[in-house]
């Protein structure tokens, strides 16, 4: 957990308190094989269905180093909102952004060396509100409302700070902007209640969980709650080598990671419907259905990508799935008409049944009315 510094209300970052290692180029295979949460998701399964292709994911943090050779060519220009008059956002003197970005859309390099993101296909803006000794509440609304004029489709803050109106304001224009906005419910024993903007509605509101699937001990959690993914002992890049650690950060940029998958295989489903879709096919934890402690579940990427899931309406909440293990659906979902959307019953359906029925009310009756006048036709004597 890094605690960034405090100006006017407290800010900080959600994330992996990290410890920093170098692994020499003929071990780089070795990252890979830490990546633990790899397996836990299916990844292998989920990136046969989708990687992100043609969605760009804002990371609001401290830049991107997009010269690391597991992200390079995957990183966009950016903007720099620090203060720091940097021309962009490619600059990240602190590692955090990096190693966000990195389990987003890392791509690794060589032959199955070094991370593997989420969603290695996609774009990353990278937009850098911290000049290197943390994010203010100014810079991280800047950040923002920023990554809302970039057009990215999903909004990764893995950092927090206190309510105030400029930043509900922001996170209000992106939701209207159909972007899916996930940020970082924030880490114990420094903070006890759900981060801003992760409390607000609308948001994605991500805990971690540990190699057991159960609830991280670094993990807040309460009612903001809305998915739950990986978040101990995560490995991922660093702005100079590679880096492993805890937090609410890494849970948060792997949900953005799967949302991205989403958003990719199914372009035309709006960000709410995105987000269902998530909630849906979530694997259930603790106490059935949402719940403080892990939300609607652990984010579980191939049901999110291959379930028939009915669309969301006004008047329903997202479904739930209650699974043994993450990666399988236990629960078999309706089936679908088309792409992302559910069986519907339409006025056609309901009309035909009452034309049915009508037509054999009709032929019934004409059977009636048949035998009764045949029995009242005069009988010819037989010879």
């Amino acid at each position: 957990m890094r605690q960034a510094a405090i100006r006017i209300l407290a800010v900080v970052l959600c994330g992996l308190g990290t410890s920093i290692f170098a692994v020499p180029a003929a071990n780089a295979d070795a990252i890979r094989d830490k990546q633990w949460h790899l397996n836990y998701l299916n990844v292998t399964a989920a990136h046969a269905q989708s990687q992100g292709e043609g969605v760009t994911v804002a990371v609001v943090d401290s830049g991107v180093n997009g010269s690391h050779p597991d992200l390079a060519g995957n990183v966009l220009a950016g903007i720099d909102v620090s203060g720091a008059g940097a021309p962009n956002g490619l600059e990240d003197l602190d590692g955090h952004g990096t190693a966000m970005a990195s389990l987003i859309a890392g791509h690794g390099h060589g032959n199955s060396d070094g991370v593997l993101g989420i969603a290695p296909h996609v774009k990353i803006f990278p937009v850098r509100d911290d000049r290197g000794t943390g994010p203010t509440p100014e810079s991280i609304v800047a950040g923002v409302n920023a990554a809302v004029r970039s057009g990215a489709k999903v909004i990764s803050i893995s950092q927090g700070g206190s309510d105030v109106p400029a930043l509900r304001a922001a996170i209000e224009s992106g939701l209207a902007a159909d972007a899916v906005v996930v940020a970082a419910m924030g880490n114990k024993p420094k903070q006890t209640l759900a981060d801003f903007p992760a409390s607000y509605d609308g948001v994605v509101a991500v805990g971690a969980i540990d190699q057991n699937g159960n609830v991280a001990s670094v993990s807040v959690t309460g009612n903001a709650m809305v998915l739950s993914a990986p978040g101990m002992r995560i490995v991922s890049a660093d702005k100079t080598g590679y880096s492993i650690g805890d937090g609410t950060s890494a849970s948060t940029a792997i949900v953005a990671g799967a949302a991205a998958l989403v958003r990719s295989k199914y372009p035309n489903l709006s960000a709410k419907e995105v987000v269902h879709r998530l909630t849906a096919t979530a694997t259930d934890k603790g106490a059935p259905g949402r719940d403080p402690q892990y939300g609607y579940g652990i984010v579980n990427l191939v049901a999110a990508l291959t379930a028939n899931v009915p669309p969301l309406t006004p008047s329903a909440g997202p479904s739930q799935t209650k699974e043994s293990t993450p990666g399988q659906t236990k629960k078999t979902m309706p089936p679908a008409n088309a792409a992302g959307q559910g069986n519907r019953k339409t006025a056609g359906s309901n009309s035909g049944l009452i034309v049915a029925v009508s037509i054999a009310v009709v032929l019934v009756a004409a059977g009636v009315v048949s035998w009764f006048l045949l029995r009242r036709r005069p009988q010819t004597p037989a010879t």
